[in-house]
């Protein structure tokens, strides 16, 4: 698979699509300003690696298609379509494809909360029972080994601290993903209770039944990724008093022009939905599944319900590396971003590498993950780099010392999809000379 040589000769049959950046521009128009990949320090030679390497992908059936977008000193640079939106059909990948974000909604509802927190409506430091009462008085599933019959054990017992806004934003609540967590009263409850797949719950029975689940830990004491930005939504809606959805649409969609952004398509839009291969080559072609987003959910899912087109998610990224704010619209104030994007895990138990790699040397701010040196982590790219993915394969990331930002969407919920991560940021980082 991704072990062999990345390059093969183009693959013909994968239709490629391109913002024409030496000519006048087409329809639909680019999510930034452009330049040549020579006047922001690119090189075109090195980017034109990009292509074969998703073009041989598709020609093997391992990627339906691509969306690779990069910018560098506030800049769009390159940005192809390669492949096909869906390829059963015979249907050409375009730059205003529509993807499933799943978890790349999560920076986007911590954005969303942060503002709240700008308005004095929030602090980081507030529990979250003071604006969810059902989670005052959450109990905690600790794992106790038991010698007598060989194995884990676990107990009971109530939260020693409160869980904080803070903990949400950083995955120290205690929260869990029921098909993830190791512990077993946890899982149980959480499939038990439908919080595995609970985009049909409306936002209050979400609420009560995350809150009856147990805890897997000890708020404020260990990194554990799961439905705790999930929770930071139904924070957003309470103090708001709108929707998650009508929240962003309102104060981050509409300012920012993220025309194609949201949590379900009408039947004008659900024919650009990228569409996956239906199995898992990596896995042995085991079938997959992505979410149905054709119609509105329960609940919008603020940790992975999300939908945007690469160019609406390059330019929400944009305004993160900008400090805030984008094309005159300010989101955020640069302290903010600086704080969101600053480690917060200095003191928390770390059971498995924070972040989307598969490799060590990251820590996690509020909303991303966050690269702690030059060195460590295997893979290009600076201290202070921040990214996030989304489970259907896609990947963004900001890397303020190298000025660049970029974006990489495709529908391969795959267990290699690090791996797909990690090759494009090589990429791209490669790319870069001066």
């Amino acid at each position: 698979m991704l072990r062999r040589a990345l390059f093969a000769l183009p693959f013909a049959a994968a239709t490629i699509a391109a913002y024409p950046l030496r000519l006048a521009l087409a329809a639909p128009q680019p999510p930034l300003r452009t330049a040549e990949p020579e006047e922001v320090g690119l090189d075109p030679a090195r980017l034109a690696r990009i292509r074969p390497f998703i073009e041989r992908e598709v020609a093997e059936n391992r990627l339906p298609g691509a969306v690779v977008m990069i910018a560098r000193r506030g800049k769009l640079a390159y940005a192809e379509a390669i492949g096909f939106r869906d390829k059963a059909a015979g249907a050409p990948m375009s730059l205003d494809t529509i993807f499933r974000i799943y978890s790349m909604t999560k920076p986007m509802t911590s954005v969303a909360a942060l503002m709240l927190v700008e308005e004095g409506r929030l602090q980081l430091t507030d529990p979250v029972a003071r604006h969810l009462p059902a989670f005052e008085k959450m109990q905690v599933s600790l794992a106790q080994p038991d010698a007598a019959l060989a194995r884990m054990g676990y107990a009971l017992v109530p939260q020693a601290r409160p869980m904080t806004v803070q903990d949400l934003l950083r995955h120290t609540s205690g929260l869990t993903y029921g098909h993830r967590t190791l512990n077993e009263p946890a899982r149980n409850a959480y499939r038990r209770l439908g919080l595995i797949d609970h985009r049909s719950l409306s936002p209050e029975e979400f609420t009560r039944r995350a809150a009856e689940a147990p805890l897997v830990h000890q708020p404020r004491t260990t990194f554990e990724y799961g439905i705790s930005t999930d929770v930071l939504g139904r924070v957003v809606e309470a103090i708001s008093g709108k929707t998650l959805d009508a929240f962003l649409e309102e104060r981050l969609f509409r300012p920012l022009r993220m025309t194609d952004s949201g949590f379900w398509l009408g039947p004008e839009r659900i024919g650009r939905l990228a569409v996956h291969l239906g199995v898992d080559p990596a896995a042995n072609n085991q079938p997959i599944r992505m979410f149905d987003p054709s119609r509105p959910p329960g609940n919008a899912s603020g940790g992975g319900g999300g939908l945007a087109t690469a160019a609406d998610y390059m330019r929400f990224a944009q305004m993160l590396a900008d400090g805030g704010v984008l094309d005159g619209a300010r989101v955020l104030s640069p302290e903010t971003v600086r704080l969101m994007t600053a480690d917060h895990m200095v003191g928390m138990a770390q059971p498995v590498p924070v972040g989307v790699l598969g490799t060590p040397g990251y820590g996690f701010g509020l909303g991303f993950a966050v690269r702690l040196q030059d060195g460590i982590a295997g893979v290009h790219g600076n201290a202070g780099q921040y990214m996030w993915s989304g489970y259907g394969g896609t990947h963004f990331w900001v890397d303020p010392k190298a000025e660049l930002v970029a974006v990489y969407m495709t529908a391969a919920p795959s267990v290699d999809r690090a791996a797909y991560r990690r090759l494009i940021q090589q990429l791209v980082h490669s790319a870069i000379v001066e």
